[in-house]
C-alpha cells in the first residue's frame, strides 16, 4: 500500500471548507469554529514529522481537529473536563450524521460544492439559533457531539423520556427548517 505524502502548502485550497464546516455544526460559533481549523494547521505543521502516510492527509489533519473540538469542550465544560466528548466521523451508524451526508464530497470540488458546503454550515448556525435553547442543547449534544443519554440527562438534569421528546422536536424543527432555508 503506498504511504501517503504531506502537502501543507496545499491545506487551505484543499481542506479549510471541509474542515470549518465539520467544525461549525459540532461548535454553532463561527469565531470558534475558524479558530479551531487555524489550531488545527497550526498543530499540523508543528507534528508533520508525526505523520507515517497510513492514513490521508485530510483524515491526519481530521483526527487532530477532533482533539482541538474535544479539548475546547473540555474547557468549557462546568465540570471542568470530566466529562467524556466522543466526536463520531465515517461511523457506521448514521444516527448523529447525517449533516455529514448532505456536505458535498471534498475531493471532487468545485466552485459550487465550496459554495453549497458555506451555504448548508451558514443554514446550520441560523437553524440552530432558532430552536429554544434546551432544544438546541440537546440537538447538539446528542445528533452532533454522540453524548451518551446518561451523561446528557445527567448534565441538563432531565428524564430519558424528556430527552427524547426534546431531541424528537429539535429534529424535526432543524429538518424542517434546514428544508426551508437551504434544501
Amino acid at each position: 500500500m503506498p504511504k501517503h505524502e504531506i502537502h501543507p502548502d496545499q491545506w487551505i485550497d484543499l481542506y479549510a471548507d471541509y474542515l470549518f464546516n465539520y467544525t461549525i455544526t459540532r461548535v454553532n460559533d463561527r469565531e470558534i469554529a475558524q479558530d479551531l481549523v487555524q489550531d488545527t494547521f497550526f498543530a499540523g505543521l508543528k507534528s508533520m514529522k508525526n505523520f507515517k502516510g497510513e492514513a490521508s492527509e485530510r483524515t491526519w489533519l481530521v483526527s487532530i481537529l477532533k482533539r482541538k473540538i474535544i479539548d475546547h469542550y473540555r474547557k468549557i465544560n462546568s465540570n471542568k473536563g470530566k466529562a467524556e466528548v466522543r466526536v463520531q466521523y465515517n461511523d457506521t451508524e448514521t444516527e448523529g450524521n447525517w449533516l455529514e451526508e448532505r456536505i458535498a464530497d471534498p475531493f471532487d470540488k468545485t466552485a459550487e460544492d465550496s459554495m453549497q458546503n458555506t451555504e448548508l454550515g451558514n443554514a446550520i448556525h441560523n437553524c440552530l439559533s432558532k430552536l429554544p435553547y434546551k432544544q438546541a442543547s440537546v440537538f447538539k449534544m446528542k445528533t452532533i457531539l454522540n453524548y451518551e443519554t446518561e451523561v446528557i440527562c445527567n448534565e441538563l438534569n432531565i428524564t430519558a423520556s424528556n430527552l427524547w421528546v426534546i431531541i424528537h422536536r429539535a429534529r424535526t424543527a432543524m429538518a424542517d427548517c434546514l428544508k426551508e432555508n437551504w434544501f
